[in-house]
């Protein structure tokens, strides 16, 4: 790894913690730019899990006043989320980077759509009633669609925070940092327990994953300081861009004549 290598990742890391810290998405940034200076695809994907790891799990700490009121759902979504997350990260070391670089193209647009479809999912929020009796058939469907987005988390991740927002608005969720906190301590949970698998694998680039997690946690820092000062349509528009251009190009570089 060059020092322009190095620089590289580090802006890449600090770019998607300050996007997550606004809007989400970061996996978008690290994990092309881990391909670009030439990590194999899967390994890629296990760096920038850990990467973005610790400060995605340091921002439990901005909602902990939210903890009491959802901890009765979190005793609900975390087992399935732990199994489904080990699961998929099992799965990620059973794939080939041949077949994974396969699915990259197909991984990212997915997570790009996810993406772009957070303002129907805001106004899905703005529509749901507040939880409180919910139907148990309800709450087994959205157990059922956890333990799926959890599989998806350990596998890939990008794009999970989206997915389960939607369920808590199918749950009837309404406060949004409720929500978020929920949201925020199972892709924690997802991630930790996906980040355990890959370094037990021998799937991490220290040296790669160093430098990025240095420049996640300015990221993440910066982001949050200044949230409110950045239009949040602005970043997404970008991001939303940067992904369907990634996408894009990937698709032509596996799938060209």
């Amino acid at each position: 790894m060059s020092p322009w290598e190095a620089l590289g990742l580090a802006a890449a890391a600090a770019t998607a913690g300050a996007i997550n810290a606004v809007a989400g998405g970061g996996t978008l940034v690290t994990f092309p730019s881990l391909l670009a200076v030439g990590t194999p695809p899967v390994v890629a994907n296990a760096t920038s899990t850990l990467a973005l790891m610790i400060g995605t799990a340091g921002s439990i700490l901005g909602f902990r006043r939210h903890l009491d009121p959802v901890k009765p759902w979190l005793r609900r979504f975390i087992p399935v989320s732990l199994v489904g997350g080990l699961l998929g990260s099992v799965l990620l070391t059973l794939t080939s980077d041949r077949v994974f670089s396969r699915l990259v193209p197909f991984l990212l647009l997915f997570a790009t759509v996810l993406f772009l479809a957070q303002g129907a999912v805001a106004r899905l929020h703005q529509s749901s009633n507040p939880a409180g009796s919910v139907p148990s058939r309800r709450v087994w469907s959205a157990l059922v669609f956890q333990f799926f987005v959890a599989v998806y988390g350990g596998y890939f991740g990008a794009g999970i925070g989206i997915l389960m927002l939607a369920s808590l608005g199918f749950l009837g969720f309404s406060n949004i940092h409720e929500m978020n906190t929920v949201k925020t301590v199972l892709g924690s949970l997802i991630n930790l327990v996906a980040t355990l698998w890959f370094v037990g694998a021998g799937l991490i680039h220290w040296p790669k994953a160093g430098v990025m997690t240095a420049g996640a946690l300015a990221g993440y820092y910066l982001g949050s300081h200044f949230s409110q000062r950045i239009p949040q349509r602005r970043v997404r528009q970008i991001i939303t861009t940067i992904g369907f251009l990634i996408s894009g190009a990937t698709f032509y570089k596996e799938f060209a004549p």
